[in-house]
């Protein structure tokens, strides 16, 4: 049985996305904001009306926006949102993007929706009551090592300028049985359902990754930064697998 937190966040994520497909190949004017990303009125209406269902249903909660800032930032319980995951592609009119929504509560990842609608997936998760993609239940795969692994790679700038840690990552790639970058939350759903083995990013921030990162754990896998460091709201980078694959894959990814 869903909890009513899950049940409010995915009626959200199904608001947003009657805002967001009608917009979709519209030829929307974008706008770039301060740190370079571009941004739409379809970002914007979307976070407005998420927002406006979680206020309404938990008024005393917090909430950390992409596109309309943040309220009581430290309350007990924080809603974090990305209402368009992945403008970049919204924008070029190819469909690999999302609306994102997570609940934290006195730091810990409670709830994660990633909705794809135009993609067509629907991704969830609650603590200790498992993922869900599509209406079905979610594993991560059993493969144990890299040399039989798939890995997927996105965002990588930060990376590419560490010449130390780009040749970690190049090695990794030399080793495992196949790499590919399907990027933002394709990635996630694809390893919480055990299609491939683990994904790693080295530029992102929470609100990319908060829903994703319950889901995959949910679905048996591990979450954590290219430290191997838990998630936090500081979070920067991601390494997320299986679980089998997480310690050989950060002791690659450090040598």
């Amino acid at each position: 049985m869903q909890s009513d937190f899950l049940r409010v966040a995915l009626q959200a994520a199904e608001a947003a996305g009657e805002i967001v497909k009608p917009l979709y190949q519209s030829n929307l004017e974008v706008r770039t904001k301060a740190d370079k990303s571009p941004v739409t009125v379809a970002d914007v209406e979307a976070e407005k009306r998420i927002r406006a269902l979680l206020e309404e249903n938990f008024p005393t909660h917090g909430f950390y926006g992409e596109e309309t800032g943040e309220r009581a930032r430290d309350a007990e319980y924080l809603w974090l949102v990305d209402p368009i995951d992945g403008t970049k592609a919204f924008v070029r009119e190819y469909p690999m993007f999302s609306t994102q929504i997570a609940l934290m509560h006195r730091g810990e990842l409670i709830v994660g929706v990633s909705s794809a609608p135009v993609y067509g997936e629907l991704a969830y998760a609650e603590k200790g009551r498992g993922a869900w993609l599509n209406g079905h239940q979610v594993k991560v795969s059993s493969i144990g090592s890299l040399e039989q692994c798939t890995v997927s790679a996105g965002n990588l700038k930060t990376l590419a300028r560490d010449g130390k840690r780009w040749k970690a990552y190049g090695d990794v790639v030399a080793r495992v049985d196949r790499i590919r970058g399907y990027g933002d939350f394709l990635q996630y759903h694809l390893l919480a359902s055990g299609r491939i083995d683990a994904a790693l990013e080295a530029d992102v921030n929470i609100l990319d990754i908060a829903a994703l990162a319950v889901i995959v754990e949910e679905a048996g896998g591990k979450f954590t930064d290219l430290e191997g460091k838990p998630v936090t709201l500081e979070i920067d980078s991601v390494l997320a697998s299986n679980g089998t694959l997480h310690k050989p894959l950060l002791e690659a990814l450090s040598h």
